[in-house]
């Protein structure tokens, strides 16, 4: 359906955002306020290296549109389901429980979206 992919595209759209967070603007106020760290933290060579492997989000939101444009339901239900269960995965591991929602929420919507029009 037209919302599904909306949808869809939305949750696409918020990885490309974390993407560019993580892979480029690894020394911007955005960032600090996206992770909930203080500047002087952010800067540690290692949290710098581990940001740098963002590009993973990029990817996702890149065979999401992919699934969007060919109108595969079965990519688009596969990698929204990979965001869910990271959202899940983080907001059990991480300080910040709200990931759940604020990566998840998207994602869970889509996939709410995505059962509905199965009926």
């Amino acid at each position: 359906s037209i919302i599904t992919l909306i949808l869809a595209g939305i949750v696409a759209l918020e990885h490309l955002y974390i993407m560019y967070l993580e892979t480029f603007a690894t020394h911007s106020e955005q960032l600090v306020e996206f992770f909930n760290m203080s500047k002087e933290e952010l800067q540690r060579d290692s949290l710098q290296t581990y940001l740098k492997q963002g590009i993973y989000n990029g990817l996702i939101a890149v065979f999401l549109l992919y699934g969007i444009f060919t109108n595969s339901q079965l990519l688009v239900t596969v990698f929204v389901l990979n965001v869910f269960f990271a959202a899940v995965y983080g907001a059990v591991t991480a300080a910040n429980k709200k990931i759940i929602f604020t990566q998840g929420g998207p994602a869970i919507l889509t996939l709410f979206s995505l059962i509905i029009s199965l009926f």
